[in-house]
């Protein structure tokens, strides 16, 4: 019987980025619905449905930088979160179907986050924050795990054909 222990992982971590994937284009879609629209008067509409003081520190800032966007920098960001989606989304694939430069993909991208999330937990704690760290440093330990351990899941899959292996070393 073939385990698949690497393989389940491995493709667990294609779903986080599949999942990544599918918000930020979501997301790029609001930004595109945007477009021609009063951006400043939907800003205030959301800091009154939130029932946010507009006047308090990060309520203003929304509103003031809403007060700034044109169109052209609306499709500037939903072209970049189209670019990220896209980005996310082959790697989801790569690593659903076994692709070994997809696992290193996704340790190089996973790991490249890590200073950032570590630097905005310094100043103030938060539980979202500390979660995403988590999960972050989690996906990176199982892709180094799965990179090293690579040979041995080709080995009990099959890919590799048991007189190709070498001795193991010492023994000749």
């Amino acid at each position: 019987m073939i385990r698949k222990p690497l393989l389940t992982g491995v493709r667990a971590v294609a779903l986080i980025e599949g999942i990544k994937a599918a918000i930020v284009l979501l997301a790029g879609f609001g930004l595109l619905a945007l477009i021609h629209r009063d951006v400043q008067d939907v800003a205030e509409g959301l800091v009154r449905h939130s029932h946010l003081n507009p006047a308090s520190k990060y309520p203003k800032i929304f509103l003031d930088a809403a007060n700034k966007v044109t169109d052209a920098n609306l499709w500037l960001f939903a072209g970049l979160a189209a670019l990220y989606a896209l980005v996310r989304a082959i790697e989801a694939y790569g690593l659903w179907n076994e692709r070994r430069w997809a696992e290193w993909f996704a340790l190089a991208s996973s790991a490249s986050y890590l200073p950032v999330e570590v630097y905005e937990m310094w100043p103030r704690f938060g539980w979202v924050k500390f979660c995403i760290l988590l999960t972050n440093i989690v996906v990176v330990l199982y892709m180094v795990y799965a990179l090293r351990h690579s040979r041995e899941q080709d080995l009990e899959l099959g890919r590799i054909p048991p007189e190709s292996q070498s001795p193991p070393a010492g023994k000749l």
